[in-house]
Protein backbone atom coordinates (compact mmCIF):
# COMPACT_ATOMS: atom_id res chain seq x y z
CA UNK A 1 0.00 0.00 0.00
CA UNK A 2 1.58 3.45 -1.34
CA UNK A 3 0.87 6.71 0.77
CA UNK A 4 -0.15 9.49 -1.72
CA UNK A 5 -0.82 13.22 -0.82
CA UNK A 6 -3.48 15.21 -3.41
CA UNK A 7 -4.41 18.60 -2.83
CA UNK A 8 -6.51 20.48 -5.45
CA UNK A 9 -6.35 24.59 -6.21
CA UNK A 10 -8.15 26.42 -3.28
CA UNK A 11 -10.98 28.39 -4.53
CA UNK A 12 -11.37 32.16 -3.62
CA UNK A 13 -13.60 32.78 -1.53
CA UNK A 14 -15.39 35.50 -2.85
CA UNK A 15 -18.79 33.61 -4.34
CA UNK A 16 -19.75 30.05 -6.03
CA UNK A 17 -17.64 28.98 -8.99
CA UNK A 18 -18.32 27.56 -12.22
CA UNK A 19 -18.36 24.29 -13.56
CA UNK A 20 -14.58 25.17 -15.57
CA UNK A 21 -13.38 25.93 -12.15
CA UNK A 22 -14.41 22.72 -10.62
CA UNK A 23 -13.11 20.35 -13.55
CA UNK A 24 -9.86 22.71 -13.43
CA UNK A 25 -8.83 20.94 -10.02
CA UNK A 26 -11.43 19.54 -7.53
CA UNK A 27 -12.94 17.40 -9.57
CA UNK A 28 -10.21 15.57 -11.06
CA UNK A 29 -8.37 15.62 -8.06
CA UNK A 30 -11.30 13.76 -6.22
CA UNK A 31 -10.93 11.32 -9.16
CA UNK A 32 -7.76 10.26 -8.79
CA UNK A 33 -7.78 10.40 -4.92
CA UNK A 34 -11.03 7.81 -5.32
CA UNK A 35 -8.90 6.12 -7.49
CA UNK A 36 -6.50 5.25 -5.23
CA UNK A 37 -8.54 4.94 -2.10
CA UNK A 38 -10.39 1.72 -4.39
CA UNK A 39 -7.19 0.23 -5.03
CA UNK A 40 -6.32 0.03 -0.93
CA UNK A 41 -4.04 3.38 -1.06
CA UNK A 42 -3.47 5.43 2.07
CA UNK A 43 -4.69 9.26 1.07
CA UNK A 44 -4.81 12.43 2.25
CA UNK A 45 -7.29 14.41 0.21
CA UNK A 46 -6.69 18.42 0.91
CA UNK A 47 -8.42 21.85 -0.09
CA UNK A 48 -9.58 25.20 1.33
CA UNK A 49 -10.80 28.22 0.96
CA UNK A 50 -8.65 31.24 0.17
CA UNK A 51 -9.75 33.90 2.52
CA UNK A 52 -7.80 36.41 2.33
CA UNK A 53 -6.59 39.73 0.01
CA UNK A 54 -8.92 42.68 -1.89
CA UNK A 55 -11.32 39.96 -3.49
CA UNK A 56 -13.00 38.96 0.35
CA UNK A 57 -12.59 42.83 1.69
CA UNK A 58 -14.73 43.93 -1.65
CA UNK A 59 -17.55 40.67 -1.70
CA UNK A 60 -17.78 41.17 2.15
CA UNK A 61 -18.30 45.21 1.67
CA UNK A 62 -20.64 44.08 -1.60
CA UNK A 63 -22.79 42.22 1.07
CA UNK A 64 -22.63 44.43 3.81
CA UNK A 65 -21.12 42.07 6.24
CA UNK A 66 -17.88 42.22 8.06
CA UNK A 67 -15.44 40.00 5.95
CA UNK A 68 -14.59 37.67 8.76
CA UNK A 69 -18.17 36.98 9.07
CA UNK A 70 -18.67 36.93 5.38
CA UNK A 71 -15.83 34.12 4.95
CA UNK A 72 -16.68 31.56 7.34
CA UNK A 73 -20.42 32.22 5.69
CA UNK A 74 -19.03 31.64 2.69
CA UNK A 75 -16.57 28.80 3.43
CA UNK A 76 -20.17 26.61 4.78
CA UNK A 77 -21.36 27.56 1.19
CA UNK A 78 -18.24 26.02 -0.78
CA UNK A 79 -18.24 22.80 1.64
CA UNK A 80 -21.93 22.54 1.31
CA UNK A 81 -21.58 22.62 -2.71
CA UNK A 82 -18.58 20.51 -2.18
CA UNK A 83 -20.69 17.80 -0.81
CA UNK A 84 -22.84 17.92 -3.26
CA UNK A 85 -20.43 16.90 -6.06
CA UNK A 86 -19.10 14.00 -3.93
CA UNK A 87 -15.64 15.60 -3.49
CA UNK A 88 -14.24 12.94 -0.91
CA UNK A 89 -12.13 15.78 0.77
CA UNK A 90 -10.10 14.34 3.91
CA UNK A 91 -10.20 17.95 5.11
CA UNK A 92 -11.49 21.55 3.85
CA UNK A 93 -9.94 24.22 5.15
CA UNK A 94 -9.76 27.84 5.41
CA UNK A 95 -6.21 30.07 4.64
CA UNK A 96 -7.86 32.34 7.78
CA UNK A 97 -7.06 29.77 10.26
CA UNK A 98 -4.36 30.09 13.26
CA UNK A 99 -2.70 27.57 11.73
CA UNK A 100 -1.53 28.89 8.19
CA UNK A 101 -1.39 32.44 10.12
CA UNK A 102 1.63 30.54 12.41
CA UNK A 103 2.78 28.74 9.77
CA UNK A 104 2.81 31.58 7.08
CA UNK A 105 4.80 34.06 9.63
CA UNK A 106 7.16 31.38 10.18
CA UNK A 107 8.36 30.60 6.49
CA UNK A 108 8.83 34.57 6.23
CA UNK A 109 10.69 34.28 9.74
CA UNK A 110 13.08 31.27 8.59
CA UNK A 111 13.41 32.51 4.73
CA UNK A 112 14.89 36.14 6.37
CA UNK A 113 16.83 34.37 8.24
CA UNK A 114 18.17 32.68 5.16
CA UNK A 115 18.88 35.86 3.44
CA UNK A 116 16.17 35.26 0.76
CA UNK A 117 13.92 38.58 1.88
CA UNK A 118 14.48 41.59 1.29
CA UNK A 119 12.47 44.84 2.03
CA UNK A 120 11.75 47.13 -1.24
CA UNK A 121 10.76 50.49 -1.19
CA UNK A 122 8.89 51.09 -4.32
CA UNK A 123 5.86 53.07 -6.07
CA UNK A 124 2.58 51.55 -6.29
CA UNK A 125 -0.52 52.35 -7.89
CA UNK A 126 -2.68 53.88 -5.75
CA UNK A 127 -6.47 55.08 -6.71
CA UNK A 128 -7.55 58.65 -5.80
CA UNK A 129 -11.12 57.79 -5.99
CA UNK A 130 -11.05 54.85 -3.79
CA UNK A 131 -8.46 56.55 -1.42
CA UNK A 132 -6.05 53.09 -1.33
CA UNK A 133 -2.73 51.44 -2.83
CA UNK A 134 -4.54 48.87 -5.64
CA UNK A 135 -3.71 45.01 -5.28
CA UNK A 136 -2.35 44.10 -8.75
CA UNK A 137 -5.31 42.06 -10.01
CA UNK A 138 -7.38 45.05 -9.00
CA UNK A 139 -5.74 47.25 -11.54
CA UNK A 140 -7.02 46.29 -15.05
CA UNK A 141 -5.70 47.16 -18.78
CA UNK A 142 -4.31 46.10 -22.01
CA UNK A 143 -1.54 44.05 -21.69
CA UNK A 144 1.46 45.18 -23.59
CA UNK A 145 2.57 41.77 -24.76
CA UNK A 146 -0.21 40.53 -26.89
CA UNK A 147 -3.02 43.58 -26.65
CA UNK A 148 -5.41 41.35 -24.29
CA UNK A 149 -7.67 44.33 -23.03
CA UNK A 150 -8.14 42.36 -19.41
CA UNK A 151 -5.09 41.95 -18.17
CA UNK A 152 -4.57 42.09 -15.05
CA UNK A 153 -1.62 43.67 -12.89
CA UNK A 154 -0.11 40.95 -11.72
CA UNK A 155 -0.64 38.56 -14.89
CA UNK A 156 -1.97 38.76 -18.58
CA UNK A 157 -4.77 35.34 -18.18
CA UNK A 158 -4.17 35.58 -22.43
CA UNK A 159 -1.11 35.12 -22.90
CA UNK A 160 0.37 34.19 -19.28
CA UNK A 161 3.14 36.71 -19.35
CA UNK A 162 4.14 37.96 -15.50
CA UNK A 163 3.19 41.86 -15.18
CA UNK A 164 3.64 44.83 -13.19
CA UNK A 165 0.44 47.39 -13.12
CA UNK A 166 2.73 49.81 -14.36
CA UNK A 167 3.28 47.90 -17.56
CA UNK A 168 -0.31 48.10 -18.49
CA UNK A 169 -1.67 50.41 -21.08
CA UNK A 170 -4.53 52.33 -20.14
CA UNK A 171 -5.15 51.02 -16.36
CA UNK A 172 -7.98 51.45 -14.63
CA UNK A 173 -9.36 50.24 -11.27
CA UNK A 174 -11.45 47.42 -10.88
CA UNK A 175 -13.32 48.75 -7.98
CA UNK A 176 -14.58 52.14 -9.34
CA UNK A 177 -13.42 51.96 -12.51
CA UNK A 178 -11.14 55.27 -12.16
CA UNK A 179 -8.62 56.09 -14.14
CA UNK A 180 -7.28 58.47 -11.57
CA UNK A 181 -4.21 56.39 -10.80
CA UNK A 182 -0.65 57.39 -9.58
CA UNK A 183 2.25 55.67 -8.30
CA UNK A 184 2.63 56.24 -4.53
CA UNK A 185 5.68 55.17 -2.72
CA UNK A 186 5.28 52.38 -0.33
CA UNK A 187 7.47 49.67 1.17
CA UNK A 188 7.35 45.99 1.16
CA UNK A 189 8.33 42.65 1.68
CA UNK A 190 10.43 40.93 -1.59
CA UNK A 191 10.80 37.17 -1.61
CA UNK A 192 14.20 36.88 -3.56
CA UNK A 193 13.26 34.25 -6.35
CA UNK A 194 15.75 35.61 -8.42
CA UNK A 195 18.35 34.03 -5.98
CA UNK A 196 16.43 30.68 -6.59
CA UNK A 197 16.25 30.76 -9.88
CA UNK A 198 19.36 28.00 -10.67
CA UNK A 199 17.84 25.49 -7.74
CA UNK A 200 14.37 26.04 -9.32
CA UNK A 201 15.63 25.17 -13.32
CA UNK A 202 17.47 21.95 -11.63
CA UNK A 203 13.96 20.84 -9.78
CA UNK A 204 12.09 21.44 -12.55
CA UNK A 205 14.67 19.82 -15.00
CA UNK A 206 14.03 16.62 -12.40
CA UNK A 207 10.47 16.15 -13.64
CA UNK A 208 10.79 14.73 -16.68
CA UNK A 209 7.04 12.94 -16.63
CA UNK A 210 4.84 16.38 -16.03
CA UNK A 211 2.25 17.41 -18.24
CA UNK A 212 3.91 19.53 -21.22
CA UNK A 213 1.71 22.14 -20.19
CA UNK A 214 2.86 22.20 -16.78
CA UNK A 215 6.48 22.26 -17.94
CA UNK A 216 6.02 24.98 -20.63
CA UNK A 217 4.64 27.36 -18.53
CA UNK A 218 7.02 27.13 -15.20
CA UNK A 219 9.82 27.53 -18.06
CA UNK A 220 8.05 30.49 -19.55
CA UNK A 221 7.93 32.22 -16.42
CA UNK A 222 11.52 31.19 -15.30
CA UNK A 223 13.41 32.35 -18.57
CA UNK A 224 11.29 34.56 -20.14
CA UNK A 225 13.07 38.53 -20.08
CA UNK A 226 15.06 38.72 -17.72
CA UNK A 227 14.13 35.78 -16.16
CA UNK A 228 12.87 35.13 -13.05
CA UNK A 229 12.20 37.98 -11.03
CA UNK A 230 11.90 38.77 -7.00
CA UNK A 231 8.07 38.69 -5.98
CA UNK A 232 6.50 41.11 -3.19
CA UNK A 233 4.67 39.11 -0.17
CA UNK A 234 3.12 41.78 1.29
CA UNK A 235 0.42 44.03 0.51
CA UNK A 236 -1.08 47.52 2.34
CA UNK A 237 -4.49 45.69 3.04
CA UNK A 238 -5.94 44.73 6.52
CA UNK A 239 -7.57 41.57 6.18
CA UNK A 240 -4.60 38.69 5.99
CA UNK A 241 -1.82 37.00 7.63
CA UNK A 242 0.03 40.67 9.20
CA UNK A 243 3.44 41.04 8.26
CA UNK A 244 5.26 39.92 11.80
CA UNK A 245 8.16 38.42 13.40
CA UNK A 246 8.12 36.29 16.48
CA UNK A 247 4.72 37.61 17.03
CA UNK A 248 5.53 41.08 16.40
CA UNK A 249 5.10 43.61 13.47
CA UNK A 250 7.48 43.15 11.09
CA UNK A 251 9.78 46.55 11.84
CA UNK A 252 8.92 48.76 9.08
CA UNK A 253 6.24 46.56 7.54
CA UNK A 254 3.30 47.96 10.22
CA UNK A 255 -0.41 47.68 9.28
CA UNK A 256 0.61 45.30 6.17
CA UNK A 257 -0.29 42.12 5.40
CA UNK A 258 1.18 39.05 3.74
CA UNK A 259 0.34 38.64 0.19
CA UNK A 260 -2.26 35.98 -0.85
CA UNK A 261 -0.22 34.27 -3.09
CA UNK A 262 2.44 33.63 -0.51
CA UNK A 263 0.54 32.58 2.22
CA UNK A 264 -2.26 30.49 0.04
CA UNK A 265 -0.31 27.36 -0.72
CA UNK A 266 1.05 27.32 2.74
CA UNK A 267 -2.43 26.42 3.51
CA UNK A 268 -2.34 23.23 2.10
CA UNK A 269 0.27 22.54 5.05
CA UNK A 270 -2.02 24.27 7.57
CA UNK A 271 -5.20 22.91 6.11
CA UNK A 272 -3.62 18.97 7.20
CA UNK A 273 -2.63 20.54 10.31
CA UNK A 274 -5.95 21.27 10.73
CA UNK A 275 -7.17 17.80 10.02
CA UNK A 276 -4.74 16.55 12.90
CA UNK A 277 -6.28 18.99 15.41
CA UNK A 278 -9.81 17.66 14.60
CA UNK A 279 -9.06 14.11 13.62
CA UNK A 280 -5.75 13.26 16.42
CA UNK A 281 -3.85 12.18 13.14
CA UNK A 282 -0.79 12.96 12.44
CA UNK A 283 0.06 15.98 10.05
CA UNK A 284 3.99 15.46 9.97
CA UNK A 285 3.98 12.14 8.37
CA UNK A 286 2.60 13.80 5.52
CA UNK A 287 4.52 16.73 5.09
CA UNK A 288 7.75 16.50 7.21
CA UNK A 289 10.47 13.93 5.14
CA UNK A 290 12.55 13.71 8.81
CA UNK A 291 8.81 12.18 10.03
CA UNK A 292 7.97 9.88 7.32
CA UNK A 293 6.81 11.96 4.26
CA UNK A 294 9.52 10.80 2.08
CA UNK A 295 7.70 7.99 0.99
CA UNK A 296 4.56 9.86 0.05
CA UNK A 297 4.06 10.71 -3.71
CA UNK A 298 2.69 14.07 -3.86
CA UNK A 299 0.58 15.31 -6.88
CA UNK A 300 -0.67 18.95 -7.11
CA UNK A 301 -3.82 19.75 -9.62
CA UNK A 302 -4.48 22.67 -10.51
CA UNK A 303 -5.86 25.23 -13.84
CA UNK A 304 -3.11 27.08 -15.61
CA UNK A 305 -3.68 29.45 -14.71
CA UNK A 306 -1.99 28.43 -11.20
CA UNK A 307 1.14 27.05 -12.44
CA UNK A 308 3.61 29.33 -12.40
CA UNK A 309 2.95 29.78 -8.11
CA UNK A 310 2.97 26.47 -7.23
CA UNK A 311 6.17 25.58 -10.11
CA UNK A 312 8.09 28.44 -8.85
CA UNK A 313 6.58 30.59 -5.77
CA UNK A 314 5.59 28.38 -3.34
CA UNK A 315 8.32 25.78 -4.35
CA UNK A 316 10.78 28.44 -3.35
CA UNK A 317 9.44 29.15 -0.36
CA UNK A 318 9.67 25.19 0.51
CA UNK A 319 13.34 25.00 -0.78
CA UNK A 320 14.66 28.45 0.43
CA UNK A 321 13.53 27.66 3.83
CA UNK A 322 15.78 24.76 3.80
CA UNK A 323 13.80 22.68 6.39
CA UNK A 324 12.69 18.82 5.38
CA UNK A 325 9.05 19.97 3.53
CA UNK A 326 7.74 17.65 0.98
CA UNK A 327 7.68 19.02 -2.10
CA UNK A 328 5.47 18.28 -4.89
CA UNK A 329 6.18 15.36 -7.08
CA UNK A 330 3.84 15.62 -10.11
CA UNK A 331 1.98 18.51 -11.04
CA UNK A 332 -1.53 17.80 -13.91
CA UNK A 333 -2.55 21.14 -15.08
CA UNK A 334 -5.75 21.72 -17.20
CA UNK A 335 -6.65 24.19 -19.80
CA UNK A 336 -9.75 26.17 -19.72
CA UNK A 337 -13.45 24.91 -20.13
CA UNK A 338 -15.03 27.61 -22.11
CA UNK A 339 -18.91 28.04 -21.97
CA UNK A 340 -21.11 27.81 -25.51
CA UNK A 341 -18.83 29.58 -27.89
CA UNK A 342 -17.68 32.23 -25.34
CA UNK A 343 -15.90 32.27 -21.35
CA UNK A 344 -17.97 31.82 -18.53
CA UNK A 345 -18.76 35.19 -16.69
CA UNK A 346 -20.13 35.78 -12.80
CA UNK A 347 -21.55 39.40 -13.69
CA UNK A 348 -22.92 38.54 -17.06
CA UNK A 349 -24.80 35.56 -15.73
CA UNK A 350 -23.63 33.84 -18.28
CA UNK A 351 -22.65 29.52 -17.68
CA UNK A 352 -23.68 26.73 -15.16
CA UNK A 353 -22.94 27.65 -11.67
CA UNK A 354 -22.10 24.85 -9.50
CA UNK A 355 -25.21 25.28 -7.34
CA UNK A 356 -27.04 25.76 -10.18
CA UNK A 357 -25.92 22.78 -12.07
CA UNK A 358 -27.32 20.76 -8.85
CA UNK A 359 -30.50 21.86 -8.71
CA UNK A 360 -31.15 20.59 -12.62
CA UNK A 361 -29.59 17.19 -12.27
CA UNK A 362 -27.61 14.96 -9.89
CA UNK A 363 -23.95 15.37 -9.43
CA UNK A 364 -22.93 12.37 -11.54
CA UNK A 365 -24.43 13.65 -14.61
CA UNK A 366 -22.15 16.28 -14.25
CA UNK A 367 -19.27 14.57 -12.74
CA UNK A 368 -19.06 12.25 -15.99
CA UNK A 369 -19.08 14.74 -18.69
CA UNK A 370 -16.81 17.12 -16.89
CA UNK A 371 -14.47 14.08 -16.43
CA UNK A 372 -14.66 13.11 -20.04
CA UNK A 373 -14.03 16.40 -21.60
CA UNK A 374 -11.44 17.38 -19.68
CA UNK A 375 -9.55 20.32 -20.79
CA UNK A 376 -6.30 18.33 -20.76
CA UNK A 377 -4.37 18.83 -24.07
CA UNK A 378 -6.50 21.84 -25.30
CA UNK A 379 -9.00 24.33 -24.14
CA UNK A 380 -12.37 22.69 -24.45
CA UNK A 381 -15.77 23.52 -24.71
CA UNK A 382 -19.39 22.76 -22.60
CA UNK A 383 -22.27 22.67 -25.33
CA UNK A 384 -25.78 21.87 -23.87
CA UNK A 385 -25.84 19.89 -27.24
CA UNK A 386 -23.14 17.53 -26.28
CA UNK A 387 -23.99 16.99 -22.81
CA UNK A 388 -27.21 15.71 -23.56
CA UNK A 389 -25.55 13.90 -25.96
CA UNK A 390 -23.17 12.17 -23.48
CA UNK A 391 -25.60 11.50 -20.69
CA UNK A 392 -28.20 9.74 -23.06
CA UNK A 393 -25.89 7.48 -25.30
CA UNK A 394 -23.03 7.30 -22.18
CA UNK A 395 -25.02 6.90 -19.27
CA UNK A 396 -29.08 6.45 -19.94
CA UNK A 397 -28.18 4.17 -23.00
CA UNK A 398 -24.91 2.15 -22.30
CA UNK A 399 -24.41 1.81 -18.02
CA UNK A 400 -27.77 2.20 -17.25
CA UNK A 401 -29.92 0.36 -20.01
CA UNK A 402 -27.59 -2.92 -19.27
CA UNK A 403 -28.39 -2.86 -15.40
CA UNK A 404 -31.88 -2.53 -16.19
CA UNK A 405 -31.87 -5.20 -18.77
CA UNK A 406 -30.58 -7.95 -17.23
CA UNK A 407 -32.05 -6.88 -13.62
CA UNK A 408 -35.51 -7.00 -15.14
CA UNK A 409 -35.01 -9.93 -17.28
CA UNK A 410 -32.95 -11.80 -14.41
CA UNK A 411 -36.62 -11.00 -11.98
CA UNK A 412 -39.04 -12.49 -14.65
CA UNK A 413 -37.23 -15.39 -15.47
CA UNK A 414 -35.75 -16.79 -12.40
CA UNK A 415 -36.78 -14.25 -9.32
CA UNK A 416 -34.57 -12.18 -7.34
CA UNK A 417 -31.52 -13.88 -6.69
CA UNK A 418 -28.52 -14.60 -9.06
CA UNK A 419 -29.75 -18.19 -11.01
CA UNK A 420 -27.71 -21.33 -10.48
CA UNK A 421 -26.62 -24.02 -12.89
CA UNK A 422 -24.74 -23.72 -16.69
CA UNK A 423 -21.12 -23.33 -17.33
CA UNK A 424 -19.27 -20.84 -19.48
CA UNK A 425 -18.58 -20.89 -23.01
CA UNK A 426 -16.20 -19.14 -25.66
CA UNK A 427 -18.31 -16.22 -25.36
CA UNK A 428 -18.15 -15.89 -22.05
CA UNK A 429 -14.22 -16.39 -21.67
CA UNK A 430 -13.60 -13.96 -24.99
CA UNK A 431 -15.34 -11.48 -22.36
CA UNK A 432 -13.23 -11.66 -19.93
CA UNK A 433 -10.13 -11.46 -22.18
CA UNK A 434 -11.14 -7.87 -23.49
CA UNK A 435 -12.88 -7.26 -20.02
CA UNK A 436 -8.92 -7.99 -18.23
CA UNK A 437 -7.35 -6.11 -21.15
CA UNK A 438 -9.33 -3.00 -20.67
CA UNK A 439 -9.38 -3.14 -16.98
CA UNK A 440 -5.21 -3.15 -17.28
CA UNK A 441 -5.68 -0.18 -19.32
CA UNK A 442 -8.13 1.67 -17.50
CA UNK A 443 -5.65 1.40 -14.37
CA UNK A 444 -2.54 2.37 -16.91
CA UNK A 445 -4.57 5.57 -17.71
CA UNK A 446 -5.72 6.44 -14.05
CA UNK A 447 -2.45 6.16 -12.75
CA UNK A 448 -1.02 8.24 -15.31
CA UNK A 449 -3.42 10.68 -14.79
CA UNK A 450 -4.73 10.54 -17.93
CA UNK A 451 -8.99 11.62 -17.37
CA UNK A 452 -9.92 11.45 -20.68
CA UNK A 453 -8.57 8.35 -22.05
CA UNK A 454 -9.53 6.89 -18.63
CA UNK A 455 -13.32 7.86 -19.39
CA UNK A 456 -12.80 6.32 -22.93
CA UNK A 457 -11.56 3.04 -21.70
CA UNK A 458 -14.59 2.94 -18.76
CA UNK A 459 -17.24 3.46 -21.14
CA UNK A 460 -15.96 0.59 -23.38
CA UNK A 461 -15.88 -1.41 -20.62
CA UNK A 462 -19.67 -0.81 -20.13
CA UNK A 463 -19.97 -0.97 -23.83
CA UNK A 464 -18.31 -4.76 -23.77
CA UNK A 465 -20.83 -5.82 -21.17
CA UNK A 466 -23.87 -4.60 -23.36
CA UNK A 467 -22.73 -6.29 -26.67
CA UNK A 468 -22.35 -9.60 -24.72
CA UNK A 469 -25.71 -9.38 -23.44
CA UNK A 470 -26.64 -8.73 -26.85
CA UNK A 471 -24.85 -11.69 -28.38
CA UNK A 472 -26.24 -13.68 -26.08
CA UNK A 473 -29.57 -13.13 -25.42
CA UNK A 474 -30.16 -15.35 -22.93
CA UNK A 475 -34.04 -13.78 -23.23
CA UNK A 476 -33.83 -16.30 -26.17
CA UNK A 477 -31.63 -18.62 -24.75
CA UNK A 478 -33.89 -19.32 -22.25
CA UNK A 479 -36.75 -20.71 -24.05
CA UNK A 480 -34.79 -23.79 -25.22
CA UNK A 481 -31.62 -23.70 -22.89
CA UNK A 482 -32.55 -22.51 -19.28
CA UNK A 483 -29.29 -23.78 -17.44
CA UNK A 484 -27.34 -21.71 -20.16
CA UNK A 485 -29.27 -18.80 -19.79
CA UNK A 486 -29.02 -18.67 -16.32
CA UNK A 487 -25.12 -18.69 -16.38
CA UNK A 488 -25.17 -16.01 -18.82
CA UNK A 489 -27.73 -14.22 -16.58
CA UNK A 490 -25.52 -14.86 -13.20
CA UNK A 491 -22.24 -13.65 -15.27
CA UNK A 492 -23.83 -10.30 -16.03
CA UNK A 493 -25.37 -9.53 -12.78
CA UNK A 494 -21.99 -9.79 -11.33
CA UNK A 495 -20.88 -7.52 -14.02
CA UNK A 496 -23.04 -4.39 -12.31
CA UNK A 497 -20.97 -4.93 -9.36
CA UNK A 498 -17.84 -4.83 -11.41
CA UNK A 499 -19.02 -1.60 -13.28
CA UNK A 500 -19.86 0.00 -9.99
CA UNK A 501 -16.56 -0.67 -8.15
CA UNK A 502 -14.24 0.73 -11.39
CA UNK A 503 -16.76 3.60 -11.70
CA UNK A 504 -16.64 4.74 -8.27
CA UNK A 505 -14.00 7.38 -9.18
CA UNK A 506 -16.60 9.04 -11.89
CA UNK A 507 -19.83 8.61 -10.97
CA UNK A 508 -19.74 7.78 -7.06
CA UNK A 509 -23.85 7.80 -6.46
CA UNK A 510 -24.63 5.37 -9.15
CA UNK A 511 -21.52 3.11 -7.83
CA UNK A 512 -23.73 3.06 -4.46
CA UNK A 513 -26.79 2.39 -6.36
CA UNK A 514 -25.73 -0.12 -8.18
CA UNK A 515 -23.94 -2.02 -4.90
CA UNK A 516 -27.27 -1.66 -3.25
CA UNK A 517 -28.97 -3.14 -5.73
CA UNK A 518 -27.09 -6.17 -6.28
CA UNK A 519 -27.20 -6.25 -2.16
CA UNK A 520 -23.28 -5.83 -1.38
CA UNK A 521 -20.50 -3.57 0.35
CA UNK A 522 -17.77 -5.94 -1.52
CA UNK A 523 -15.29 -3.14 -3.35
CA UNK A 524 -12.47 -5.10 -3.69
CA UNK A 525 -10.81 -3.62 -7.00
CA UNK A 526 -11.04 -6.14 -9.76
CA UNK A 527 -7.03 -7.49 -9.99
CA UNK A 528 -8.56 -10.76 -11.57
CA UNK A 529 -11.31 -9.79 -13.42
CA UNK A 530 -12.46 -13.46 -13.92
CA UNK A 531 -12.79 -13.72 -9.95
CA UNK A 532 -14.69 -10.64 -10.11
CA UNK A 533 -17.30 -12.53 -12.28
CA UNK A 534 -17.68 -15.28 -9.62
CA UNK A 535 -17.94 -12.67 -6.47
CA UNK A 536 -21.67 -13.15 -6.43
CA UNK A 537 -22.91 -16.98 -6.45
CA UNK A 538 -26.00 -18.17 -7.12
CA UNK A 539 -28.23 -17.57 -4.85
CA UNK A 540 -27.31 -14.03 -4.05
CA UNK A 541 -30.21 -11.78 -4.20
CA UNK A 542 -30.15 -8.72 -5.87
CA UNK A 543 -32.96 -6.08 -6.42
CA UNK A 544 -34.22 -4.52 -9.71
CA UNK A 545 -33.36 -0.40 -9.43
CA UNK A 546 -35.09 2.44 -10.81
CA UNK A 547 -33.71 4.17 -13.61
CA UNK A 548 -29.99 4.72 -13.07
CA UNK A 549 -29.80 7.42 -15.13
CA UNK A 550 -32.73 9.53 -17.20
CA UNK A 551 -32.49 10.83 -20.32
CA UNK A 552 -32.24 14.61 -20.92
CA UNK A 553 -35.49 15.94 -23.11
CA UNK A 554 -35.10 18.50 -25.31
CA UNK A 555 -37.02 20.82 -24.29
CA UNK A 556 -35.19 20.70 -21.29
CA UNK A 557 -31.92 21.26 -22.97
CA UNK A 558 -33.59 24.07 -25.08
CA UNK A 559 -34.70 25.90 -21.48
CA UNK A 560 -31.34 25.92 -19.98
CA UNK A 561 -29.70 27.20 -23.65
CA UNK A 562 -31.87 30.41 -22.69
CA UNK A 563 -31.59 30.25 -19.08
CA UNK A 564 -28.11 30.28 -18.70
CA UNK A 565 -27.72 32.20 -22.05
CA UNK A 566 -26.18 35.38 -19.70
CA UNK A 567 -26.98 39.28 -21.02
CA UNK A 568 -26.07 40.74 -23.93
CA UNK A 569 -22.70 42.91 -24.24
Amino acid sequence: MARHLITSAIPYINGIKHLGNLVGSQLPADLFARYLRGRGHEVMFICATDEHGTPAELAAAKAGKDVADYCAEMHDVQAEIARGFRLSFDHFGRSSSAQNRALTQHFARVLAENGLIREVTEKQMYSVADGRFLPDRYIEGTCPNCGYESARGDQCDNCTKQLDPVDLINPHSVISGSTELEMRETKHLFLRQSAMKDKLADWIDSKADWPVLTTSIAKKWLNDGDGLQDRGITRDLSWGVPAQFDGAPWKGMEGKVFYVWFDAPIEYIAATQEWADKSGGDWARWWRTDKGAEDVTYTQFMGKDNVPFHTLSFPATILGSDEPWKLVDYIKSFNYLNYDGGQFSTSRGRGVFMDQALEILPSDYWRWWLLSHAPESADSEFTWENFQTSVNKDLADVLGNFVSRITKFTRSKFGEALPEGGTWGEREEALIAELTTRVREYERHMDDKEVRKAATELRAIWVAGNEYLQSAAPWTVFKTEPEQAAAQARLALNLIRLYAVLSAPFIPDATDTMLAAMQTEDRSWPTDVRAALEALPAGHAFTTPEVLFRKIADEEREDWQVRFAGKRE
